[in-house]
């Protein structure tokens, strides 16, 4: 919407109004707590003026990279729990793909302290190398480095214990890259990019199909250890399951912990020893959480999607039977009702919540804009002054 054209005058530097293409500005922008928009009097064009050697959060080619190593972590999280349950059995291929995986996030590591962050008291960027080293040393940087270093392939140098419980659970510690994935899915939530509906949905798809795949490779392990093959879970329907493929034994695994999720077992699969119970009560009373969890937040999505229409549906109901018990004319219910209908459909613009929002120098500008031509060519204020025009319409607001 284009401006009157005082907005150009000496209101402009108090009151500053903003035409159509200057809305681009604004397009994608991700609004979270670690991405404040700029103070009074700065603009948004200007990078963050750095000290040397140091990369900006906010630079498009850091992004790539951050979204990269999302890729990575993704693939963590597939291969971790299978390398946990069948690392005897797997090919050597998945591990010199774990140690180039290991390299990109040892580079992480390094650039960790290059990276300026966003101090939580004050709001500003902090680019002094000394605090950058200090606070990520107290904070991730162990556990960063125990989730990067490459605990399988020392084995290998050293040919000793190559398959062992506690191997396994060094491995297992990569996990603790998933943190980046929680990270990711809180900013997706706040970026007006996307839609939160999806991108919450999303969310609960990725921890249900990850609590799949770690139960059912757990739970293999569990029966792989076993001393006597043929009292498992596994290896009451199949014998001889060690020497099966690998992939018979990995869909195997994915059915046991899909059945015992969705509470359709047990009938082919269930448990046959001590061990196998205490794992599937823990694994059941798991997924009591789990489903109350998915319910609560399927729940919430869809009530919040379908209250509008609930309360339009009453609305009009009300005023049918308002209409009825007190002998209102035809027309007059008629208008009763398309007022209602016109509010429902302009409701969803949000125009007077948005500007109580605002601060009052801000709704100030907005209604000068946007009434302020209707109103100077109005007759009835034709000779009045411009600043009583301009005072009158910073009271007004939109009725439909």
């Amino acid at each position: 919407m284009a401006c009157p054209s005082f907005c150009t005058s000496s209101w402009a530097p108090r009151l500053p109004c903003f035409d159509g293409d200057s809305s681009s500005r604004f397009r994608g922008r991700n609004l979270s707590a670690g991405d404040l928009p700029p103070s009074l009097g700065a603009t948004t064009q200007q990078p963050p003026k750095l000290r040397k050697h140091l990369v900006s959060p906010y630079d498009p080619r850091y992004k790539v990279w951050e979204i990269f190593l999302i890729l990575l972590v993704v693939y963590s999280a597939w291969i971790c729990p299978l390398e946990f349950a069948f690392l005897r059995y797997l090919p050597r291929a998945p591990f010199i793909v774990d140690d180039v995986v290991n390299g990109f996030f040892a580079v992480d590591i390094v650039l960790a302290f290059f990276v300026p962050y966003v101090d939580s008291k004050s709001y500003l960027l902090v680019d002094d190398p000394k605090k950058i080293a200090v606070r990520y040393l107290s904070s991730w940087f162990a556990f960063d480095v125990c989730s990067t270093f490459p605990f399988h392939s020392i084995s290998l140098l050293f040919n000793r214990h190559e398959h062992s419980l506690g191997l396994k659970f060094l491995n297992a510690l990569r996990l603790w890259r998933l943190r980046r994935v929680s990270s990711l899915f809180a900013r997706l939530e706040k970026d007006i990019r996307f839609n939160y509906a999806v991108i919450r949905c999303t969310k609960l798809i990725s921890v249900t199909l990850f609590a799949v795949h770690c139960a059912g490779c757990i739970n293999y392990l569990i029966a792989d250890r076993y001393p006597d093959p043929r009292r498992t879970w596994i290896g009451a329907s199949m014998p001889d399951f060690r020497e099966a493929g690998l992939w018979a034994r990995y869909v195997t695994s994915l059915y046991w912990s899909i059945t015992t999720m969705t509470t359709t077992g047990y009938g082919d699969l269930h448990a046959e020893n001590t061990r196998e119970m205490l794992f599937g009560i823990a694994y059941m009373l798991f997924n009591l959480w789990l489903t109350a969890y998915l319910i609560g937040n399927m729940t919430n999505l869809v009530v919040h999607s379908t209250s509008r229409t609930r309360d339009f549906r009453d609305m009009v109901q009300a005023a049918s039977e308002f209409a009825a018990r007190n002998q209102l004319p035809r027309q007059i219910e008629e208008q009763m009702l398309n007022h209602i209908c016109l509010r429902f459909r302009t409701e969803g613009l949000k125009q007077q919540e948005t500007l109580e929002i605002l601060p009052k120098a801000m709704r100030a500008s907005i209604s000068l804009c946007l009434f302020f031509p209707v109103v100077q060519g109005s007759y009835l204020f034709k000779g009045v002054s411009t600043g009583f025009i301009q005072q009158l319409v910073t009271e007004m607001q939109a009725e439909y």
